[in-house]
């Protein structure tokens, strides 16, 4: 089963309007005017973008997600974030950002409800009573009762897969998680951990931008059923220097992030989480859902794989790739 993409279709003009005639947008922006996101006015005191999701195993994923790896102290940013229109969170122990991201969250004034928030368990809590300590910490961290989605950060090579999988499926039958997945993972560990899992695993979240192959692993998740998350989609600021990519952005009047973020979620069942503390940028990676690339512009785009592409290889972690 291949999981679906649903879509709904706004425009920024409406929420302009709607200001006009005596509605408040929270942090309107005035830097992003070239910024053309579709905007509906969702509240009077919140404008938030139409964003399409994608479906697997009644997992509603937004289709851009926003990440907070290495932001430390990052409250502020991810209120900023969801006042933009953001609704998907990404967040894990390892990245010591749990703690900004609930305070984000409380600061923005978006309901928990609207909010898709994903953490992760590191790999050297992947012991199964580890393993439900490490789940309670990060949601007293967070401040909530439950994530949406919850996934193995990275295997570990001393902990067998019968041990965490088993571990992830208790936290969801708890009500800790709504939905489980597992990241940094090759295909056959997937299969083991589908295997072991008595729960539907609805995501599986890697490295994957334009420099770095990942049509096995993409295609082993559509398969499979599961939403391929993409982390470092812009190879951290690598693409942001690809003459390619500047080409095709100065022919759309894009940025060059918005073109490679647009060729991740134009592949299909992809879904980017990329990071950001710039106001602009942020906004700028948001907009992506108003134009299409041609499949002439994501040929030459897919031509841009590297066999040293990959960034995020930790030694004593990293699986054999696919």
């Amino acid at each position: 089963m291949e999981p679906a993409l649903r879509s709904s279709s706004t425009n920024l003009k409406y929420a302009m309007k709607a200001r006009r005639l005596g509605a408040t947008a929270v942090d309107p922006w005035r830097a992003l005017r070239r910024v053309r996101s579709p905007i509906v006015l969702m509240h009077p005191s919140m404008a938030s973008p139409s964003i399409p999701t994608l479906s697997a195993h009644g997992a509603e994923i937004p289709a851009i997600g926003f990440g907070t790896s290495s932001l430390g102290d990052c409250g502020e940013i991810v209120a900023s974030a969801l006042r933009l229109g953001y609704r998907h969170i990404d967040t894990a122990w390892k990245y010591g950002t749990e703690r900004g991201v609930g305070e984000g969250i409380r600061a923005s004034g978006v309901p928990r409800n609207e909010i898709f928030l994903t953490t992760k368990v590191s790999h050297e809590y992947l012991r199964a009573d580890d393993f439900a300590r490490s789940v309670e910490q990060s949601l007293k961290t967070l401040g909530v009762d439950f994530v949406d989605l919850l996934l193995v950060h990275w295997p570990n090579p001393k902990i067998p897969l019968s041990e965490p999988i088993p571990a992830l499926a208790k936290a969801k039958r708890q009500g800790f998680a709504r939905h489980i997945g597992v990241a940094n993972f090759n295909i056959a560990m997937l299969d083991e951990a589908i295997r072991l899992c008595p729960e539907p695993l609805v995501n599986l979240q890697a490295e994957y931008h334009a420099h770095l192959d990942q049509t096995k692993l993409t295609a082993a998740c559509r398969q499979r059923g599961l939403i391929f998350t993409a982390y470092c989609p812009l190879g951290r600021g690598r693409l942001l220097r690809d003459p390619v990519l500047a080409d095709i952005a100065a022919r759309k009047g894009r940025t060059l992030a918005q073109i490679a973020l647009r060729w991740l979620i134009q592949l299909g069942n992809i879904v980017p989480i990329p990071r950001s503390s710039n106001a602009a940028r942020m906004a700028e990676n948001l907009n992506v859902f108003d134009f299409a690339l041609t499949d002439e512009e994501m040929a030459r785009i897919a031509a841009l794989k590297r066999p040293d592409g990959r960034i995020a290889n930790p030694a004593g972690r990293a699986p054999a790739w696919d």
